[in-house]
């Protein structure tokens, strides 16, 4: 998913709009599917393959942003007798509708990941299924990979089930209302335990050394003739409903280590250039990291709503890269060995990718892995001849989300500017280039724009790290990207 959230609210006459559509004829991935993947996903939405384990009993229940209707997952929390909780966690079952091998699995092929642009997003999946027959949407039977998790009193699992079953997700919730309703105290026990439980599992991240970046989601608005950006801090209730996720994609990583076959999502320890890089952005946005103070603890300590810690939390974003996937397949222990090291360094955890299957082509194979191992069966034949390609793949959808998240940082950061032309920013320098010390980069104050500067090489060194005055020389969205001057 993004790492980089925007929203666009604007007329669809405007630049912006205009230049987004651009980007998306650019990338050669529109919402529209081939006539047989359409036709196939048409099908199967009529008849998908149901599973005989009937679990529409639970009241399952969706937490989402407001308006989505691709619904991944769908959760049920209890108690248990005796101390610790009980977590039921259904995923939707693409399996179930997409055949192998045929039209509607070679388009997902195609586009791996769904993109998300500021004002709209282009699907994996058509939306007859994304949005509707095997989206966990309330009072609708679904087939699903549903998971049991037993946890004790701090929310260490203690065991772990996996099955194919029926599921029936009552209702659809929001992350607002979710927050809202916990705090008054007028949540019900299954969505009150969220809280307790996303804490609890919250307190072992910290203790294994992991972290979760609370990056904001930024929106952009059309004012009185100007663009101006605001931010959306993330609320506590997103942070527990995400360490439901993590603990899933853990057990499946565990799940499929000790069978021996899978894929995992891998991320290396950051490089020291990458962290040496972060200091200079934290000194320069004025961000406390004492010297012997590890990343894990800073992040933890910075406030998503204060402007500084939210860009600062944008910039932490540059150490998730060199994420990847690892294949281990023990039928070929020397072509496909067992990881030397399997961790996710964020994590600080082996890790796999697998609750978003709607929206995520590896899901879909990792969720198939996964009840292979719970079983103790091998995995089907189909996943086993993909396992091969599937890191290629989602290294190129990842690389080609990357560049359209890139691409729609410039235009809107340019939207924002484009009618300030001349205009006078204070800005910090976050960053100088070795090879001409007056060009690098800086991030203003406000609005939270980032954009590269450009001195008279004659001129002094950029101050990095310090404040400067700056003012905008170019800004024109699809045409140029926010440049500065010093002032």
């Amino acid at each position: 998913m993004p790492r980089r959230k925007m929203h666009v609210t604007d007329a669809d006459g405007s630049p912006l709009r205009a230049a987004l559509r651009r980007l998306r004829e650019d990338t050669g991935v529109t919402e529209q599917f081939p006539a047989d993947a359409l036709a196939e996903a048409e099908q199967a939405a009529r008849r998908p393959r149901l599973p005989a384990y009937d679990a529409t009993e639970l009241p399952l229940f969706t937490i989402d942003p407001p308006g989505s209707m691709d619904l991944d997952q769908a959760m049920f929390l209890e108690r248990r007798d005796g101390g610790g909780f009980r977590v039921h966690y259904a995923i939707a079952d693409v399996a179930a509708f997409v055949r192998p091998g045929q039209a509607l699995d070679a388009e997902a092929h195609r586009r791996v990941v769904t993109l998300y642009y500021p004002d709209g997003r282009v699907p994996l999946h058509p939306d007859v299924l994304g949005e509707g027959a095997a989206s966990l949407l309330p009072d609708h039977s679904r087939p699903a990979l549903l998971w049991r998790f037993d946890l004790d009193a701090d929310g260490r699992v203690e065991g772990t089930d996996l099955r194919r079953a029926l599921v029936r997700s009552r209702a659809r919730l929001d992350f607002a209302a979710v927050q809202a309703a916990v705090d008054s105290g007028r949540a019900e026990e299954p969505l009150a335990l969220l809280r307790e439980i996303g804490m609890r599992r919250e307190a072992l991240e910290r203790a294994r050394g992991g972290v979760s970046l609370n990056v904001p989601e930024q929106e952009i608005v059309r004012r009185g003739g100007h663009y101006a950006l605001a931010y959306r801090t993330p609320l506590p209730a997103d942070g527990w409903n995400a360490q439901i996720s993590l603990m899933t994609g853990m057990a499946a990583a565990d799940l499929m280590l000790r069978a021996g076959t899978g894929i995992l999502r891998t991320l290396p320890a950051a490089p020291e250039g990458a962290v040496d890089r972060l200091r200079r952005v934290a000194r320069a946005l004025g961000v406390t990291w004492p010297e012997n103070m590890p990343y894990a603890v800073v992040i933890r300590a910075l406030d998503p709503s204060h402007t500084q810690h939210a860009a600062f939390l944008q910039e932490c974003t540059a150490l998730l890269r060199g994420a990847g996937y690892t294949v281990f397949d023990r039928e070929r222990p020397t072509e496909r060995p067992l990881p030397a090291d399997p961790g996710h360094a964020a994590l600080a955890a082996p890790y796999a990718h697998c609750t978003a299957p709607l929206r995520r082509l590896v899901d879909r194979y990792t969720g198939e892995l996964c009840l292979a191992a719970a079983a103790g069966t091998d995995p089907p034949e189909w996943v086993r001849a993909a396992l091969d390609a599937l890191p290629g793949e989602m290294e190129a959808g990842a690389r080609r989300a990357g560049q359209v998240e890139r691409e729609c940082v410039d235009l809107v950061e340019a939207a924002l500017l484009r009618d300030r032309i001349g205009q006078v920013f204070d800005a910090y320098v976050v960053d100088v280039r070795r090879d001409r010390p007056t060009a690098g980069t800086v991030h203003l104050y406000e609005p939270a724009v980032i954009g590269h500067i450009e001195g008279d090489g004659d001129g002094p060194p950029l101050p990095l790290g310090h404040r400067m005055r700056v003012r905008v020389i170019e800004a024109d969205p699809g045409r140029d990207k926010v440049w500065f001057a010093p002032a």
